[in-house]
């Protein structure tokens, strides 16, 4: 069994093998984003009369048409540096074969990391359409269960240790709140990842001198409402100084390729990959969080929630491991480190950097597949997400009653005085520890809490689900807050 096949295929990346993610990250997806990216730049030059419309729609229809070899582009990048170089030789050379006079027109102006920026956001951009729909299905998901759950009491865990009672609600709804959070973040980054276009060294002066030529030829391909002749490419927006070419033709770019518009080139001004590398960084750790929880609360001993459909084990047919918690805890671990290269790569030299600018390329493609593959098994997670409240009763009676202390000694402050009712109930609660018996059984024999509080009473203070504070509603207030918040 052997394979020859040198392509990644996700054998090592099981939380992204076949998610929305991994096709829209591919190495055919960033060579589609690139022509889209040439061929909008053309547009954008006839939209402001750089280029003839007929240009324009050469290029267009060869980069449509285009079916490169992904593979001998990846070899031939190694004498440049970068893809764009080889593909547009080829593009080049595919526009010739169809109309010999809009060769020219193709990367008319503009750097390899023109290209490579645009085509990367363009990537991006696409990829985390489904990462924003999964997040979606799983604030859902965890909106039911934090509503169905608001008064259902569980054991509060703190620093590993059962500390005061709390509700599964509550959680859910903690849960909720980071996914929302993390939905918020990437759908503003992603609104935001604009084109790049600078030329050489980021003043767009190849642009001015081609406008200072022989004005270009082609009919136009209709006229707009006020008679005026378009090119039937998107107008641009104004942008600073409207009047300047370079100015006009960025805000062209933009609405051609469908991303936002720059105030700069951004060559060494690497606000956008920071950005969205913050909001990936938060979207895996807040993931991460969750199933942390899930991990420890399906835990045989444990047992307060399980997956709806676990894993098998190659060794041990009994188990159902819980396998989708597990992928996104991996993601998680790994995110944070490639968000650390992205940002080192915000302190690039001059204006075009030697290796920061290439350094991002891998843990970028590797941070969005992570992501979006651990979104799609998170809202998975969230969706069969089996809760056992009969499993976070029995474990609220695993201490005998001391997950209460805090209440018992709350309400013998008042009788007793607060630093006698902390030494009663502190005395008590060893006893039980030591003994193997209640809280309750211990506290009986503390004298002065039978003249404190009546048998009745003292029932009520140790039963875990009076003790549950503003959980359920907080859980309330958590759902009221994100469906506000929706957009």
């Amino acid at each position: 069994m052997t394979s020859a096949d040198p392509a990644d295929v996700g054998l090592l990346g099981p939380v992204w093998a076949g998610s929305a993610a991994e096709a829209a990250t591919g190495d055919a997806a960033f060579v589609r984003a690139m022509l889209d990216a040439e061929a909008a730049l053309t547009r954008a030059q006839a939209a402001t009369g750089l280029a003839p419309v007929s240009a324009a729609r050469a290029v267009t229809a060869a980069a449509g048409a285009a079916r490169p070899d992904v593979r001998g582009l990846a070899l031939r990048a190694r004498s440049g540096g970068n893809p764009v170089i080889p593909l547009v030789a080829d593009l080049t050379a595919a526009v010739a074969e169809q109309d010999a006079a809009s060769a020219p027109y193709v990367h008319r102006g503009a750097t390899s990391q023109d290209i490579w920026d645009t085509a990367l956001m363009l990537v991006t951009r696409r990829a985390l359409e489904p990462v924003l729909e999964d997040l979606e299905r799983m604030a859902r998901a965890l909106a039911g269960l934090a509503d169905a759950h608001r008064a259902t009491p569980m054991p509060g865990r703190t620093l590993t240790q059962h500390a005061v009672p709390t509700t599964f609600g509550l959680k859910a709804a903690g849960w909720l709140t980071l996914v929302a959070a993390a939905r918020a973040r990437l759908a503003t980054v992603r609104a935001a990842l604009p084109v790049q276009l600078g030329g050489a060294a980021g003043t767009l002066a190849a642009f001015h001198a081609f406008a200072g030529t022989a004005p270009v030829t082609g009919a136009p391909a209709r006229e707009d409402e006020a008679g005026a002749e378009t090119t039937g490419m998107a107008r641009p927006r104004p942008a600073g100084d409207a009047g300047d070419v370079g100015v006009r033709l960025l805000a062209a770019y933009a609405a051609e390729a469908g991303l936002a518009e720059p105030v700069l080139p951004w060559h060494t001004l690497r606000v956008p990959v920071a950005d969205l590398a913050a909001a990936l960084a938060f979207t895996a750790g807040a993931l991460g969080k969750i199933a942390a929880d899930v991990l420890v609360l399906s835990r045989t001993e444990i047992g307060e929630v399980t997956e709806g459909e676990g894993g098998g084990s190659s060794a041990m047919p009994h188990k159902s491991n819980p396998v989708r918690a597990v992928l996104v805890s991996a993601a998680a671990r790994q995110v944070p480190a490639l968000a650390g290269v992205l940002l080192g790569a915000l302190a690039a030299e001059d204006e075009r950097p030697a290796g920061a600018w290439h350094a991002e390329w891998q843990p970028l493609r590797d941070a969005v597949r992570l992501v979006g593959g651990a979104a799609r098994a998170a809202a998975e997670l969230a969706e069969g997400l089996r809760v056992h409240p009969g499993r976070m009763r029995d474990n609220l009676r695993l201490t005998g009653g001391l997950v209460v202390a805090e209440h018992l000694t709350i309400a013998l402050a008042g009788p007793l005085g607060r630093d006698e009712a902390r030494q009663v109930v502190t005395r008590a609660s060893r006893r039980a520890a030591q003994d193997g018996i209640t809280l309750a059984e211990a506290i009986t024999g503390e004298p002065t809490v039978a003249a404190a509080l009546p048998a009745e009473r003292l029932r009520d203070l140790l039963d875990p689900a009076r003790y549950l504070g503003s959980a359920p509603a907080l859980a309330g207030r958590a759902l009221t807050a994100v469906e506000e918040d929706k957009p």
